[in-house]
């Protein structure tokens, strides 16, 4: 591919050989408010070629990896052709023995990757960056929607740990209510009033764990071009603290960087996508 990820500074990895597997996953169907999504990837993926070999942690960028072409459905307007899609894209990774990396496209991606590892057998924890609880039943209509994909995830038997949320209906709450010992939520006001733990991945936790990230879990004053932006979010060393803790106690078998709404000429919001990826791949490295 021309823009696969980072081929500026190396040439792509063959995808038997690759330890990463970049796949972008231009999905767009369920966004509310704000559109964009589905430039996502594409933004992420030109922007990558500007990055540094290394990342801002000193982790060494990832020479060997494969950027699939991007995920298309022949039933674009379909969410379950999308969610059945993006399934097939990461079981081909983890076939390889690679870290799937996806890109979005809105959230409702992360549901076919919850799908190939739930296929193949994997228990793995789903470590969850955003300003939304992502816990509805349904949405607007759909149970497919970016607003429900966390409850569909969570009814595969994945645990969750969901970090700098502030936009939860009750619904959300009673949900989290009732599922305590399988959710755990620190939310953007307990975290900026101090009240995580240092060591806040919970006991029992599974040892593999796969981290969805929603952009606008960062601050809007750092990541504008989003389609739900919302105040008070995480700036860019609180991910980086929280990630230090999840990449010293657990190992990160997969990721994904989502809900990126490009903006015409407003670059640094695609850059920091891509440099969250780098880096998010920089700490699945070291894991």
């Amino acid at each position: 591919m021309k823009n696969a990820f980072l081929v500026s500074e190396f040439p792509p990895a063959s995808a038997d050989a690759a330890a990463f597997h970049v796949i972008p996953a231009p999905m767009e169907i369920s966004v509310s408010y704000g559109g964009g999504t589905a430039a996502g990837p594409a933004a992420i993926l030109a922007a990558s070629q500007q990055l540094e070999v290394c990342d801002g942690e000193g982790h060494a960028s990832a020479a060997d990896t494969h950027t699939q072409s991007p995920v298309a459905p022949r039933a674009r307007k379909s969410p379950e052709a999308w969610v059945e899609a993006i399934e097939t894209r990461v079981s081909r990774a983890l076939a390889a023995g690679a870290v799937p990396v996806v890109l979005g496209g809105e959230h409702t991606v992360t549901l076919g990757a919850a799908r190939a590892f739930h296929a193949a057998g994997r228990k793995v924890g789903f470590v969850h960056f955003d300003a939304h609880a992502d816990l509805r039943d349904t949405y607007e209509g759909t149970p497919f929607s970016h607003a429900s994909v966390m409850r569909r995830v969570h009814e595969l038997g994945f645990p969750c740990l969901q970090l700098g949320t502030r936009a939860v209906s009750q619904e959300e709450r009673d949900y989290r209510a009732a599922h305590r010992k399988t959710i755990t939520a620190y939310d953007a006001r307990a975290i900026a009033d101090g009240e995580m733990p240092e060591r806040f991945v919970p006991r029992g936790f599974p040892e593999e764990v796969y981290v969805t990230f929603d952009v606008d879990g960062l601050d809007p004053s750092s990541m504008p071009a989003t389609g739900t932006p919302v105040p008070g979010g995480l700036e860019w060393y609180d991910v980086i603290r929280m990630m230090r803790e999840v990449a010293a106690r657990r190992r990160i078998v997969g990721l994904d960087v989502v809900e990126l709404a490009p903006l015409k000429g407003l670059h640094h919001a695609d850059f920091a996508a891509a440099l969250m990826t780098q880096t998010l791949m920089g700490f699945a490295r070291q894991a």
